[in-house]
């Protein structure tokens, strides 16, 4: 089994990969569990450079295939804000659900509520390869939060479509039709392609 050192701190972002990378054959290991306990800042202003950032930092240190995920919350209304500083938003001293009230209050008054959540995933390997893609689910913002589940913006983040938050679906549901399980759709595809190239 293909072992991957997941760029993150985050057990939710280990869970949702580990779910859907352990049906190719690979195992995805946080850092501390190797014993790396580092937090690469994201200096990048796109997902693109700051998910390859996080890939790079981690496979230099571990010396295996790393995985990186940045994803975030881009509201039109607010000219994509948060976007890259979604888990940063409003400062370091707010937690998810100050950050979805900050959100909301920051929208009062805006016309449009559309949003969409963008997810970049890169891995980068001993060899210096790389293997990345994205994935976007669109949206639009609730009015007030709604939904037990999920992290982060979820309770806010509205799908028209199942009339309902992304904090309202089972997990599975939300990995169905998430960005990052769309990027890791895509990735799944880029990364089976690059096996073949590799063997």
């Amino acid at each position: 089994m293909e072992k991957f050192v997941l760029a993150s701190h985050n057990v939710h972002k280990l869970a949702e990969m580990s779910a859907i990378l352990g049906k190719m054959g690979v195992e995805v290991v946080s850092p501390a569990s190797i014993g790396i306990d580092v937090d690469v800042e994201e200096t990048g202003t796109t997902f693109e450079e700051n998910s390859l950032l996080k890939a790079k930092a981690i496979v230099e240190l571990s010396g295996l295939p790393a995985i990186a995920d940045d994803s975030g919350l881009c509201v039109d209304c607010l000219n994509g804000a948060p976007g890259v500083y979604s888990a940063r938003y409003g400062g370091e001293g707010l937690d998810d659900p100050g950050r979805c009230r900050l959100l909301l209050e920051n929208m009062k008054g805006l016309g449009t509520r559309t949003a969409k959540f963008v997810s970049v995933i890169t891995c980068c390997f001993p060899n210096g390869d790389t293997v990345a893609a994205r994935g976007e689910c669109p949206g639009t913002i609730a009015y007030a939060p709604m939904g037990e589940s999920g992290f982060g913006y979820d309770p806010v983040f509205f799908l028209p479509e199942r009339k309902k938050t992304f904090a309202q679906l089972t997990p599975e549901e939300k990995n169905a039709i998430s960005h990052r399980g769309r990027a890791l759709e895509a990735f799944q595809v880029k990364l089976t392609e690059y096996f073949k190239t590799r063997s």
